[in-house]
């Protein structure tokens, strides 16, 4: 090449114009998916509105203190059992016993230790984290209806467990003298559940956090993964056991804080923390809100638990028949849950609107 035609070359590079941040190639930014995925991340306004509800009922139902610190063990407990089934499609009807396990911890420690409240729940916890450890270590190999059994299993053996070791346990009698200490030597447990109220709301604060932090982090996508295709994401070299084995082990110390938090406010933990009862009952809980979206935790028991209350007081021989008639509606004609109705109804909304703007 000529110098004529390297100085006219230069000329030219030297009169194209500078790219602009409009002209950064589409591959400098995140995929939509990504992108909205991250958005979804960010603290939203509907995730203060939980709280916000917690906090006002403080102060405008003082005499039902006690029925929201047990709507709040429950919130608690379905949080945890959301994490396993709801994102990591982990079918269990055996959460109860890491429940149990760490009600029976804190309340123990209670007895024969110290009453100090943060140490029982943070001894339920890892205790509750081991046991799920070993146990989906064994477990986990299995799919389906064997998990299924397997969990059940589970429930079953500690119960027994529970009932014969009665020089620990209590036995049938139940685990008393459990005497739980001021919390942080000031406050102490009343008996019209002002602490146990805001005791539990914080735990329960604590355990959202927990888990809402998983399912917007890269391991909670790779739990939706293995939720929807198991046999696809380990494909792709997902190490899907290991991730399971991870996630049921948190969500078993999340059920155990529950435990805890229930065994230490009510002072008394009895084998019926090992039933059937307890861990189904969580479970429709769960369903009846919808699993999977992070916010049924807190609408479930609620529900569940008022509407309990409320056809027991009407209908004291009868009102298991319109509780579970409440449930078959909502199963039957609500796909999702309470949350998945909102969600169509939101959506049929959207679509009116820009039809109407169109």
């Amino acid at each position: 090449m000529s110098d004529l035609g390297v100085s006219d070359e230069v000329d030219r590079e030297r009169k194209r114009p500078a790219l602009s941040s409009a002209d950064v190639a589409p591959a400098d930014l995140p995929p939509p998916a990504v992108a909205a995925f991250i958005g979804r991340s960010r603290l939203r306004f509907a995730d203060a509105v939980p709280w916000v509800v917690i906090a006002a009922a403080y102060f405008m139902f003082p005499k039902d203190l006690n029925l929201g610190t047990q709507i709040l063990v429950n919130v608690l407990f379905v949080l945890s059992l959301d994490l396993a089934v709801g994102y990591a499609g982990i079918v269990t009807l055996g959460h109860g016993a890491f429940f149990g396990i760490g009600a029976y911890c804190a309340g123990i420690i209670a007895v024969r230790w110290t009453g100090e409240p943060l140490i029982g729940v943070v001894a339920a916890m890892l205790l509750a984290g081991a046991a799920g450890l070993v146990s989906g270590a064994i477990i986990l190999r299995t799919r389906g209806l064997t998990l299924l059994m397997l969990t059940f299993g589970l429930l079953l053996m500690l119960e027994e467990a529970a009932n014969r070791a009665a020089w620990l346990t209590g036995g049938t009698d139940g685990l008393s003298g459990v005497t739980i200490a001021p919390l942080l030597s000031v406050w102490s447990w009343d008996f019209l559940g002002h602490t146990g109220y805001v005791y539990s709301a914080v735990c329960a604060l604590i355990g959202f956090v927990i888990v809402r932090t998983i399912v917007f982090s890269p391991f909670g996508r790779s739990l939706r993964g293995i939720e929807e295709n198991v046999t696809r994401m380990a494909a792709i070299g997902a190490p899907v056991r290991l991730r399971l084995i991870a996630v049921y082990t948190i969500s078993a110390a999340i059920a155990g804080l529950a435990g805890a938090v229930n065994a230490q406010v009510t002072q008394f933990v009895g084998v019926h923390v090992f039933s059937f009862e307890l861990s189904g009952t969580a479970l429709i809980m769960l369903i009846l809100a919808g699993p999977g979206r992070l916010y049924g935790a807190f609408i479930g028991p609620p529900i569940y638990m008022i509407a309990a209350q409320s056809f027991s007081d009407r209908d004291p021989t009868y009102w298991t028949l319109w509780l579970g008639l409440l449930l078959i509606t909502v199963v039957m004609f609500g796909r999702g849950g309470i949350l998945g109705i909102a969600s169509r109804i939101r959506d049929r909304v959207r679509v009116m609107a820009r039809t109407a703007r169109s």
